[in-house]
Order: C-alpha cells, then sequence, then structure tokens
C-alpha cells in the first residue's frame, strides 16, 4: 500500500480517536457532584455571651472584723427574716473591756451623784459637778461604741430571704475577706453575663436568649434581657449584661450558662447550606451543566446562608460549591449523596414534641415564638450558639 494512503488512514484514526474521546469526556465522563435543596427554615443570629445564675436580689454576709467563730447556723436552704442571726464570732476580749468600762460608769455615777448634792455649795462645786459630769457622759459614750463593736461580731440576715448557702465552720479564724453566708429570695432569678464591647451595641432590653447548660443538654432554656450595665470593663473589654430568667427554669442559682442573645430572626427564610455559597454566588445544574447564580445573602450562619434573592425554594444547588467546575461544565448528579428537599411540617406544640438530635427542621411556623423555641433544640440553635462563639472567638484574638 502506498506511504500516501498509510498517512491518510494514520490521520483519519487519529481525528476518530480525538473526536471519541472529546464526545466521551463531554457526554460520559462528566463531574459527579452533590447537591442540596433550598429550603425554608428558621434563621437567626446571636451575640455570645458567658454567665452565672443569681438571684435577681441578694447579699453576701461577710464579719466586719478579724474573730474565731464560735457559732454558725445550720439554716442552708431555710427562710430567713432581716436581722435573724445567722452566726457569731468570738467577742470575750470585747465583753471583758464592756465589763470593766461598766464598773467604771457606775464608780462615775456616784461621784455625779454626791457632785450634784453639793453643787450649790459655791464655785468650786459646781465645778467639780460639771466636771463629774462630763466623765459620766464620756463612759456612757465609750460603753454604747463598745456594744456596737461587740454587736458587729453578730452576724446577722442583711434581708429576707432565704440561707442560699453557708460556708465556713465553728472554730475557723475569718475576716472581712470570707463570705460565709449568700442570703436573699430564691426567685426570681437572672443570669449575669459577660458580652464582648464590640457586639454591645446589638443588644438592647426585651431581647431574647437561649441559654446551653452542661446540666441539661438537651433543653431549651429561655431568657430575656433585663438590664445592660451603662459602664464596660476596660481591661476585660466586656458588658455585664443581665437576662431575666422565666419562674418554671431549672437552672440553679451559681450554675454556669453560656448566654445567646438573639439580636436578629426570621422564623421562615430560604436557606442553602453555607457550603453551597462562595463569593456571594451559587452554582446550579440547568440541562446537566454547571451554571454559576449570584444572589443576595441575609442572615449568615455556620450550617445555613438565608438568600434574599436569586434563588427560589425547591431550587437545587451544588452542595458543597465546586469553584473549579467552570459554567457550561457537563456535571452528573449523584443521588446517592443529593439531599431531596423536606417537606414542611406542622410545627410541635412543645419544645419537648422535637427531637434535639435531629437534622434542621424545615418549617414555615404560624406562630414565630413557636419556630424560634423548635429551633432552639434542634440543630438550628446549635449553628446560631457555633456562630456566636466564633465571633467571641474572633473578638478575642483581634485584642
Amino acid at each position: 500500500m502506498p506511504v500516501w494512503r498509510l498517512s491518510i488512514i494514520g490521520i483519519l484514526l487519529i481525528a476518530v480517536a480525538g473526536g471519541g474521546y472529546y464526545f466521551y469526556s463531554n457526554f460520559f465522563h462528566a463531574e459527579i457532584v452533590s447537591t442540596s435543596i433550598a429550603k425554608l427554615a428558621p434563621v437567626s443570629e446571636a451575640v455570645f455571651g458567658t454567665g452565672t445564675v443569681e438571684p435577681q436580689r441578694w447579699a453576701k454576709v461577710v464579719p466586719l472584723q478579724r474573730r474565731r467563730l464560735v457559732e454558725l447556723c445550720s439554716c442552708e436552704g431555710q427562710a430567713v427574716k432581716t436581722g435573724q442571726v445567722l452566726g457569731r464570732q468570738d467577742d470575750a476580749e470585747e465583753r471583758s473591756e464592756l465589763n470593766e468600762l461598766e464598773i467604771n460608769n457606775a464608780q462615775l455615777q456616784r461621784d455625779l451623784d454626791r457632785a450634784q448634792k453639793d453643787r450649790d455649795k459655791g464655785a468650786a462645786a459646781q465645778a467639780e459637778y460639771e466636771q463629774r459630769w462630763t466623765q459620766f457622759e464620756q463612759s456612757k459614750s465609750r460603753i454604747a461604741a463598745q456594744k456596737v463593736r461587740i454587736d458587729g461580731l453578730v452576724l446577722r440576715a442583711p434581708l429576707d430571704g432565704m440561707v442560699l448557702r453557708r460556708d465556713g465552720e465553728v472554730g475557723e479564724i475569718v475576716g472581712p475577706t470570707d463570705v460565709l453566708f449568700w442570703v436573699g429570695p430564691p426567685a426570681p432569678m437572672q443570669v449575669v453575663a459577660e458580652v464582648n464591647e464590640e457586639e454591645i451595641n446589638r443588644i438592647a432590653i426585651g431581647q431574647k436568649a437561649f441559654l446551653r447548660s452542661e446540666a441539661f443538654p438537651a433543653q431549651a432554656l429561655r431568657a430575656s434581657v433585663s438590664q445592660i450595665t451603662p459602664k464596660g470593663d476596660p481591661t476585660r473589654k466586656t458588658f455585664r449584661v443581665y437576662l431575666l430568667l422565666p419562674n418554671d427554669t431549672p437552672l440553679k442559682i451559681g450554675m454556669s450558662a453560656e448566654v445567646n442573645i438573639i439580636f436578629r430572626e426570621k422564623p421562615a427564610a430560604i436557606v442553602v447550606p453555607a457550603e453551597a455559597v462562595a463569593g456571594d454566588a451559587v452554582q446550579v445544574v440547568d440541562n446537566g451543566k454547571v451554571e454559576r447564580m449570584p444572589v443576595s445573602i441575609g442572615i449568615r450562619g455556620s450550617r445555613n446562608v438565608e438568600i434574599i434573592s436569586g434563588v427560589l425554594r425547591g431550587m437545587a444547588v451544588l452542595s458543597p460549591a465546586r469553584t473549579e467546575l467552570a459554567d457550561g461544565t457537563r456535571v452528573r448528579i449523584d443521588n446517592s449523596l443529593s439531599k431531596p428537599a423536606a417537606e414542611t411540617p406542622s410545627v410541635p406544640d412543645t419544645a419537648a414534641d422535637q427531637d434535639p438530635t435531629a437534622a434542621p427542621s424545615s418549617y414555615v411556623a404560624a406562630d414565630p415564638e413557636s419556630a424560634v423555641i423548635s429551633a432552639a433544640i434542634s440543630a438550628h440553635i446549635d449553628s446560631v450558639v457555633n456562630d456566636a462563639r466564633r465571633n467571641a472567638a474572633k473578638y478575642s484574638a483581634n485584642r
């Protein structure tokens, strides 16, 4: 066979092989992607803080002087009245001095009585009477002051309430730096939290908050902002925020809690996974090809992102985003990885009706309050908490 015919056949074979590879690459060897469905779900943004549970009104009982304890009541958890004796310190030295003052005062009283009888006998007698009277009055003042010192060694309830805690034991030497009793009404209670100064402008009185406590990991604990301290701590760069707890809260005085104050929320918004958003855009599949679609972002969470415009409910977006795929790249959706759209169930009547370990719910809430509470015990609030923690860590790292 002539050489030129071999050359033509070779060229044809190469062309056929190239065309076949191109056809295979574009129509049979498409990139495998996974998708997620844009759905309705609650979204929230929160400010994170840490705090301690305290009564709204309470006081510490500390000794005024450093002395040995000789008496302490066994009254933890018991109701007390203002002024009720809770304990005593050793006052033997003070009482001995008081006894001497009273003996001296009795002698001054007798001297004053004699001088009073003779005060009309002349100027000298009148002067002696005045001197005795001055000494007697001074003695009474010293006795009164000594009684006050002795009374200061008696530990009394500063207000009506309950003995929330008692520390110390009889025989110990305690002073002004030692708190022996915490006294106050056990309810209502509040959480006193510290919030970064960079985020305090987002907080306002009346905002609701979610609490997380290790003692109640599966419960949605609620509170509301009741007070914000006007002056922050310039050293720690925090502000103190007070959150009022409901009367039925299971939290106990002294417990620590993570505080997540909700400053922006929507009970039902179109959301996609955060991993589906890249550079304010998502990728959709149109006729088997990737197409980049710009979107307007609302509330950003670590798990979900609110889409204000650009994506409609029910649309499938690449999740995670595949930024290395150019527009027009042919893809094939792996149905085993695809996340189907969830139906919109009714909101549970109570927080306990929803499994706290379940995946984030997708629903339209008839009652915004119910939506928020239901989300609090689902993975949705986990993302809120994680976002708030991340922001708090970011602010701490920038200091």
